[in-house]
């Protein structure tokens, strides 16, 4: 009789385990790490913001799973940054990590994210190096391969005819990658390629450079607080007789900031606020009503990443190698409207000049003025072999 009872308990106690194992297995565990203190902490929020909306949209669950959300601020350190996820994932494990904003901190998270199981899911950070040789099956990337919305600039430039450039970005890879992929497309004179530390907030020097080098054309990849002070200070010197084109210096995280003296700036980008598409006239008014600015390419991108994981995990369920495929396959409608990914999971998508207007309410955004380039493959995907 004893024995029964134990048999029984036992049992009991097994099932109870076993449906505590079950409830946990059909929640998702999802990390955004992106940048929210500093200078460059406006981007950092456009993605947390953007995969919010995403998530909030979806009811809170992603393919009909609650999630339970951790955010973490990088700080923009990369030491930083791999102390934090390093002690999350060995807390807990991660089914997605969401991030970052800069090609830096990614660098630094790529392997403890991708060695623990996890899915790494960059909505911004688009960096070369995973791109070619070193692709991952566990990484997918929502935004573009870093050359591509620079390299936008250099075609507009050649088809402009303009000769002479002068181009400037921070010296990192990001920055690195933003020069290479607009010289990939022009076809003139780089006069001057200048390279400013990524915490150089004044910018007189590179203008003084500009004045002197008296170039037809500017291209600079400034983002964050170093675009800010560069289209003030680029105003204040008087060089409206010489264009700039720009990726990420003129754009709905730094407009406010920048106010009238970005107006007229050009700007490579993979989505403006004026996409005419169904799932844009969704995402963009829902942002500007729930958070009160106007969203910019992080912002979504991040909300992309959310409704992608969500057909994904509808699709497969939480199997890994099924959950792969089912990311693969892109089966969500992107507020981009064209979005596939290639063979090294960084997306296949057109690509658009813009141009910094007021609207009727007063605020800025980037518009649309031509598509540049449709479907672009970017130029290491045929190096990826993957495994």
């Amino acid at each position: 009789m004893l024995k029964t009872v134990l048999a029984g308990q036992i049992a009991l106690v097994m099932a109870a385990v076993a449906l505590a194992g079950g409830a946990e297995a059909q929640s998702l565990k999802v990390t955004v790490i992106t940048t929210l203190t500093g200078p460059q902490a406006p981007l950092g929020e456009q993605i947390r913001d953007g995969f919010q909306l995403g998530l909030d949209t979806l009811g809170g669950k992603l393919g009909g799973l609650p999630v339970e959300l951790t955010i973490i601020d990088d700080e923009l350190k990369p030491d930083v940054a791999v102390t934090k996820i390093r002690a999350l994932l060995e807390s807990q494990k991660q089914d997605f990590v969401i991030g970052p904003v800069f090609s830096v901190v990614k660098a630094a998270i790529f392997k403890p994210v991708t060695s623990s199981g996890a899915f790494l899911i960059s909505p911004n950070a688009g960096l070369s190096t995973f791109a070619g040789k070193a692709c991952s099956p566990d990484l997918f990337v929502t935004s573009y391969q870093n050359d591509q919305p620079h390299s936008v600039s250099g075609q507009f430039a050649t088809d402009k005819g303009y000769k002479r450039a002068f181009i400037i970005a921070p010296n990192y890879q990001a920055g690195r990658d933003a020069l290479n992929g607009f010289k990939s497309r022009y076809k003139g004179e780089v006069v001057s390629e200048d390279y400013v530390p990524l915490n150089q907030m004044d910018m007189q020097s590179e203008i003084a450079k500009i004045a002197s080098a008296k170039p037809d054309v500017v291209f600079v990849f400034l983002p964050g607080g170093l675009g800010i002070n560069f289209v003030k200070q680029y105003r204040q010197a008087g060089l409206t007789n010489i264009p700039v084109l720009s990726t990420f210096t003129v754009d709905e995280s730094t407009l406010p900031a920048e106010g009238d003296a970005a107006i007229g700036f050009y700007s490579g980008t993979n989505w403006a606020p004026n996409m005419d598409n169904a799932a844009n006239k969704v995402f963009e008014p829902a942002f500007e009503k729930k958070f009160s600015y106007v969203p910019a390419t992080y912002a979504a991108q991040a909300f992309d990443t959310a409704n992608l994981i969500d057909s994904a995990v509808k699709a497969a369920g939480t199997d890994h190698d099924k959950l792969r495929k089912a990311l693969e396959k892109a089966d969500f409608a992107s507020v981009r409207g064209s979005f596939k990914f290639g063979v090294n999971h960084y997306p296949v998508q057109d690509f658009y000049l813009a141009k910094v207007a007021k609207r009727a309410d007063g605020k800025l955004q980037t518009e649309i003025l031509s598509k540049v380039l449709s479907n672009d493959v970017d130029p290491y995907a045929a190096e990826c072999k993957m495994p």
